[in-house]
């Protein structure tokens, strides 16, 4: 059956767009390449380097700098306004910011650089659309208005007219209509938390580090940026994070500067504040009859440990191996065996990583016990065991566990 696509990719955000590129790039010299289009309504404008730097960032890590570089994007991202940070800082508020209890990693430890980028969302989302689009891959500036799947094929219905596809992947977010169109369920969960986000600048230079205490009331990040502020990230319980949200600028930056510990001295807002809601989720399912979820659509962590971007590049690197395999054995990609290999592989990186983080939050930011005053010691004892730091480090690098190809090293590095 005659359709527009192989694969339709509903969302063109970090990861949307990420797989789009990496699927076209792969197939691109096959004698049949794969038919990728990418619905997305609301494209970002035009990045441009002497605009203030956006309040949404991500940390990326080093497999998704490979998967960039294997979607044709790291090229053009590595020569604009990003930011590499060399170490992390991480302690429980029990400690002062200078204590050797102070969790350091430090990217010479492990050989490495740096520990990851930190870069403008709208950046990344320019890019990786320009690489698929290079690549042959047809964006659609539609929004998604009904899904009907069939057993040979998937109708798209747009406000711009009807679509058909082999395969669908939800890349559309936590609130994902593909993922609600097909009748996949989540599970989700409240935090009790509101994320704070701003640009501010500090008396201390960040020393090209990312900054992180746990406090009683949530979690405070200080990310390094290009121009020497920083991107702060401020999970704080709800009633907290609302007189926060309300406080004047001025008074915010004192609080801001006395929750760091004055780690990077008096602050400074250089922005906005944005504000929003944290809460898990998980699907039950990552994939139904020829359909896939990538990224937010299938799984949402909280972001203290900055994961949540890099977790969704490596799923669309997993989906496009998966698919890039099927296409080489003629096999039709919204073939079930295909996607629950996808599943499967995805759904135990993921559930291990949501855990860990929900496990940190729970022992280091709220808790009181016995067990989470272990863990706060704990930060210390980690931080006198070399082999033990390495593997979080290597665990923060993204390089620990079942990578995809376009996430492995190269052979000459």
């Amino acid at each position: 059956m005659s359709t527009d696509f192989d694969v339709l990719i509903v969302g063109g955000g970090p990861v949307g767009g990420a797989a789009a590129a990496l699927l076209a790039r792969a197939t691109s010299t096959e004698r049949s390449p794969l038919r990728i289009g990418v619905l997305e309504p609301r494209r970002p404008p035009l990045w441009k380097a002497d605009a203030p730097p956006d309040l949404r960032v991500s940390a990326f890590s080093r497999a998704s700098e490979r998967v960039l570089t294997a979607a044709g994007a790291w090229q053009t991202i590595a020569m604009q306004r990003i930011s590499p940070y060399e170490r992390m800082r991480v302690w429980h508020e029990s400690v002062p910011a200078t204590s050797p209890d102070v969790l350091v990693f430090d990217a010479a430890e492990v050989g490495e650089p740096n520990l990851g980028y930190i870069i403008e969302t709208r950046l990344i989302q320019h890019a990786l659309l320009t690489a698929a689009e290079a690549a042959g891959v047809r964006v659609v500036n539609a929004e998604l208005s009904a899904v009907h799947v069939r057993e040979n094929d998937v109708s798209v219905e747009t406000k711009q007219g009807p679509l058909t596809t082999q395969l669908i992947v939800g890349a559309d977010g936590a609130q994902s209509a593909v993922r609600a169109a097909v009748g996949l369920t989540v599970e989700t969960s409240g935090y009790e938390q509101t994320a704070i986000v701003a640009n501010v600048a500090t008396s201390r230079p960040h020393e090209r580090t990312a900054w992180q205490r746990f406090l009683r009331t949530g979690t405070l990040a200080f990310l390094p940026l290009a121009d020497g502020a920083s991107s702060i990230v401020w999970s704080a319980d709800d009633e907290l994070a609302a007189a926060l949200v309300a406080a004047s600028p001025e008074a915010f930056a004192t609080e801001l500067a006395k929750a760091s510990d004055f780690a990077l001295g008096e602050t400074r807002l250089l922005s906005e504040r944005l504000s929003f809601p944290l809460r898990r989720l998980a699907a039950h399912h990552y994939v139904a009859h020829r359909c896939a979820l990538i990224g937010d659509a299938a799984h949402v962590v909280h972001p203290l440990a900055g994961q949540g971007v890099n977790l969704g590049i490596l799923d669309a690197a997993a989906l496009c191996d998966l698919l890039v395999r099927a296409r080489r054995e003629r096999e039709d990609p919204g073939a079930l065996r295909t996607l629950r290999a996808y599943e499967r592989w995805r759904k135990t990186e993921t559930t291990m990583m949501s855990s860990a983080i929900d496990t940190f939050d729970r022992t280091l930011a709220h808790g009181t016990g016995p067990l989470s005053r272990l863990a706060q010691r704990g930060l210390g004892w980690v931080n006198r065991t070399p082999e033990l730091k390495r593997v979080f480090i290597r665990r923060a690098l993204g390089t620990a566990g079942e990578l995809p190809t376009s996430a492995q090293p190269l052979p000459n590095r």
